[in-house]
C-alpha cells in the first residue's frame, strides 16, 4: 500500500521548485505538523545558512547534532558559538559508549571507514528516525556526483528527505552568507572545505578532503 508520501512526492517537488529558501520551509510547516520534522546539522563548513532559515522560521525546531566523537575542536565551538548566536535548541546524538570505544582501540576509520562511519553516525540517528516523517538536511547538488541526482524530496526508506537548499548554487550560497553575515567554520579559512572527522578530512575543494585517498565521499547518512 502506498504510502502518502509517495503518492504526493512528484506533487511536491512541483510546488517546492521555484520557491526560495525561506518560502520552501516555510511551506514544510504548511505541509507537515512540527512533530514530523527532524533536522540534522553537522556543523560544519557553511552550516550556517540552514540554521538560520529555521532558526527565523521555526526558532523551536530541534536540531540533531551526531557528535562522532572524532569532531575537530574547531567544530565544536562553530557548534557552541551558532548555538547561542541563534539561539538554537540543539540535542547531541552519540553511538553507545562501548561501540565507539571499539572503533578508537581498533582505529577503524583506518580499516573499514564504512563500517566506523556506521558505527558513530548512522546507527545512531536510527533511534532518532523513530516518530519522524520528514528528514531536513542541507544537502546542495555541486557538492557531489550523488547528490546532483537528486530532488528537492526524496522517498528514503519510510522517511521523506527534504533539501531545502538543493539547488542553491556555490555562489549564491557564497552572497547569502555575505548578506546575511553568517560566521564561517573557522577551518574554512585554513582551506577546509567540506569537513567531517578529524581522522578523516584533509583541505580540499568540494568533498575532495573527505577520506582522503579513498574512493568514498558519502558517510552512510544520505545513500
Amino acid at each position: 500500500m502506498e504510502t502518502k508520501t509517495e503518492i504526493n512526492i512528484d506533487a511536491l517537488n512541483e510546488a517546492y521548485k521555484d520557491l526560495s529558501i525561506y518560502e520552501r520551509v516555510e511551506r514544510l510547516y504548511q505541509d507537515f505538523d512540527s512533530k514530523e520534522v527532524m533536522l540534522t546539522s553537522s556543523f560544519a563548513a557553511t552550516s550556517a545558512l540552514l540554521l538560520k532559515v529555521f532558526s527565523d522560521v521555526n526558532p523551536l525546531q530541534l536540531i540533531y547534532f551526531i557528535d562522532t566523537g572524532y569532531h575537530f575542536k574547531e567544530t565544536l565551538i562553530y557548534k557552541q558559538y551558532l548555538t547561542q548566536l541563534y539561539d538554537l535548541q540543539v540535542e547531541d546524538v552519540r553511538a553507545e559508549d562501548w561501540k565507539h570505544q571499539f572503533t578508537q582501540d581498533d582505529e577503524t576509520w583506518k580499516k573499514d571507514p564504512d563500517f566506523c562511519c556506521n558505527i558513530n553516525k548512522v546507527e545512531p540517528l536510527e533511534y532518532v528516525k523513530k516518530g519522524h516523517s520528514v528528514w531536513v538536511s542541507g544537502l546542495m547538488k555541486w557538492q557531489s556526483d550523488h547528490r546532483s541526482s537528486l530532488n528537492i524530496f526524496e522517498q528514503r526508506g519510510d522517511m521523506l528527505k527534504f533539501y531545502p537548499l538543493l539547488d542553491v548554487t556555490k555562489e549564491e550560497r557564497e552572497q547569502f552568507i555575505i548578506d546575511h553575515h553568517l560566521p564561517f567554520h573557522p577551518l574554512k579559512m585554513k582551506g577546509y572545505h567540506s569537513i567531517g572527522c578529524s581522522h578523516c578530512t584533509k583541505p580540499g575543494e568540494g568533498r575532495e578532503g573527505r577520506w582522503n585517498n579513498s574512493p568514498k565521499t558519502e558517510c552512510g547518512l544520505h545513500l
